[in-house]
């Protein structure tokens, strides 16, 4: 029989062996943030005695109770007591330690959890003999709201507490892994949309450097990452809405809701906008990892970045976004009108419905994920990819290549439940699937993917397209790239020259 009993620092742990797997669920990495570790940095977890059940995911971080669906109707429950992670590994012991592929999930950083059925990760580690992890970590107000300024000696306050958390995590995995048949010298943090955005920023985070060893940023909203002046008026604004600072300490469900209060808010001035990032601080995270990046003074590991093809689909049916004029696309994107209408002429039909859909995930993934793209490469290996696979399921509804549609292909989803998605392109949904998942444990593995994938670079930019018959292009997309490098908008161009300081 499979031994399910691993120890850990902390105290022992009891799993679930099914079929070719063991899963551990629900693993505190650090001590709950309640009480007086709110606003605080993460704190080792307490130790226990005998045997814990790790058999469920407990807990999603605070965020809307709705927004964690685990199944028809239900939904995973919600609380602070949420920093925890979920370990799937082989059930067979191996001679020799596995590589370790570690999770951070998407959701705007206001929304998501580890305990989402579609990131299971046996899958991956059934293909690749692999040890995968995925964590919660902080959200939203109480994981990213910037209200240092009004730390005191009796109410200390930390900033960028979610982006801490998840370096807690990869520490946990550099103390633990081994006892799951991990290789601690082999970590990939990977991630998608705000988990995509934790990488990028990951490898600019002095304190992570060391922790993994390769990453890969599917659809990265770089722009997630705000700077400190930005981030305290925020601050400033969800504390009048809160009550004033000597609300700090109330119902953790008041909080996130004063926090979502700031975001319509704030939404009146830029439709759309998303509050809650990691922020540079000039301190734990020293300076815009764009630039930290560019400048060499990133994490130099292989990595792989891209995006879908139609990110914006998703995000552009409904409300303001749905049939903007230009005026309305510049409050969305931070930007002057003449800008929009500059860019716009790289988009054929602009100002049409459809050129706004590719214009406005242009601006929040693509556009942003080329500099960083550019910018590692001369310091480090680097793969970039465009997914354009469309499964029977998005083309009928319109969506495309929408953001999130390459995880059905990281996680296996076609080959399980998600089958319906590809009803009529089963085959071509099947080989799709091994590829990415080829491409990715390979890189896991080796530090380079499986297909024939060349190296990144700002003269060729040769990049992977994912699809139904994947291929290699040359600068895909050049006149869009080019108009967004012109635009003057921040972030998505290569920095000119190296930035020796912080950012203000």
């Amino acid at each position: 029989m499979v031994n399910t009993v691993v120890e850990t620092e902390s105290g022992a742990v009891r799993g679930v062996a099914r079929g070719a797997v063991l899963a551990l669920r629900g693993i505190p990495y650090a001590a709950p943030p309640v009480g007086g570790l709110r606003w605080r940095a993460p704190q080792p977890a307490p130790l226990w005695s005998g045997v814990r059940d790790a058999d469920d995911f407990r807990n999603a971080a605070v965020q809307h109770p709705k927004s964690t669906p685990v199944g028809l109707g239900k939904y995973q429950p919600v609380d602070e007591d949420a920093l925890t992670l979920n370990v799937v590994a082989p059930a067979e012991p191996s001679a020799t330690p596995r590589p370790v592929m570690v999770f951070i999930h998407g959701g705007a950083y206001l929304m998501g959890s580890s305990g989402t059925p579609l990131y299971y990760g046996n899958s991956l580690v059934e293909r690749g003999d692999v040890v995968f992890v995925s964590i919660n970590y902080r959200l939203g107000a109480l994981g990213y709201l910037d209200l240092t300024e009004f730390s005191t000696e009796r109410r200390p306050i930390d900033g960028n507490l979610g982006l801490r958390d998840q370096v807690a995590a990869l520490e946990w995995v550099q103390r633990n892994i081994a006892a799951f048949g991990g290789d601690p010298d082999n970590v990939t943090v990977f991630g998608e949309s705000a988990g995509g955005n934790a990488v990028t920023t990951l490898l600019a985070t002095p304190a992570a450097h060391g922790l993994f060893h390769r990453a890969i940023a599917e659809s990265s909203a770089p722009g997630l990452t705000t700077d400190l002046q930005t981030a305290r008026s925020r601050g400033r604004l969800f504390l009048e809405l809160l009550g004033g600072a000597a609300q700090l300490g109330t119902d953790a469900m008041l909080v996130s809701r004063a926090g979502h209060h700031t975001m319509r808010r704030l939404e009146k001035e830029q439709p759309g906008v998303v509050p809650y990032g990691p922020v540079v601080d000039g301190d734990f995270l020293p300076e815009d990892p764009t630039l930290a990046i560019a400048a060499g003074r990133g994490a130099r590991v292989p990595l792989i970045i891209g995006t879908n093809r139609d990110e914006g689909t998703m995000f552009t049916r409904s409300g303001q976004l749905a049939e903007p004029s230009v005026d309305v696309m510049a409050r969305t994107l931070n930007a002057a009108p003449d800008q929009i209408a500059a860019i716009g002429m790289a988009y054929p039909g602009f100002p049409g419905k459809a050129a706004w859909q590719r214009l406005f995930g242009d601006h929040e993934f693509w556009a942003p994920s080329v500099p960083i793209a550019e910018g590692h490469s001369a310091h480090a290996p680097t793969f970039m990819y465009r997914y354009d696979y469309v499964p029977t399921a998005l083309r009928a509804a319109g969506l495309g290549a929408s953001h999130a549609s390459e995880l059905l292909a990281v996680f296996g989803v076609f080959a399980g439940k998600g089958r319906v998605l590809a009803l009529g392109d089963r085959r071509t949904a099947a080989r799709v699937t091994t590829e990415v998942q080829r491409d990715w444990i390979a890189f896991a593995r080796t530090g380079r993917p499986f297909s024939d994938w060349p190296q990144y670079d700002g003269a060729a930019r040769r990049t992977r397209i994912i699809a139904a018959q994947s291929r290699v292009e040359d600068d895909p997309d050049a006149t869009q790239r080019r108009a967004w490098a012109a635009s003057g908008l921040p972030g998505t161009a290569l920095p000119v020259g190296d930035r020796t300081g912080p950012l203000a």
